[in-house]
């Protein structure tokens, strides 16, 4: 997956369930307070590299028997990705997006993942590590 992969999707995860963290750990606010200024361009870049990921997924689907947990997590990476991306750029999109059809896909879309958003940003923390873990050791890797 890519350490830039990697980062993005525990920057994203943290933001995702940054309400479910600060509960467990108040101390951790000031650090993802940080984060928050950056939440629509993190959220954009997310949605962007997630549907990338998700078209290169489909284009070596003929791989995907020899090297299944690759294939799985490169999957999941980019539907958690797409997912966050949505929920946390969705303000920034809808002032690229002119078309009223189009902002209200957006809408609908952001209306369904809303009330998963922590659960999908603890997804994603797990599988930012584990993308990590996956780059490091060359687990199931191609090549």
């Amino acid at each position: 997956m890519g350490f830039f992969s990697a980062i993005l999707l525990l920057l994203a995860g943290v933001l995702g369930a940054a309400g479910l963290i600060v509960a467990k750990r108040p101390d951790a606010k000031a650090a993802i307070d940080k984060l928050a200024p950056y939440q629509g361009w993190i959220g954009v870049v997310s949605a962007l590299w997630g549907v990338w990921w998700l078209i290169s997924w489909l284009m070596n689907l003929s791989i995907i028997s020899h090297f299944m947990i690759w294939m799985i997590t490169w999957l999941a990476v980019a539907v958690v990705m797409i997912a966050l991306g949505i929920l946390l750029g969705i303000g920034l999109m809808k002032t690229f997006v002119k078309d009223p059809r189009a902002q209200q896909k957006l809408d609908q879309s952001y209306a369904r993942l809303a009330p998963k958003q922590g659960v999908i940003g603890i997804v994603a923390i797990g599988l930012g590590f584990w993308s990590l873990l996956q780059s490091i050791l060359k687990i199931g890797i191609p090549g």
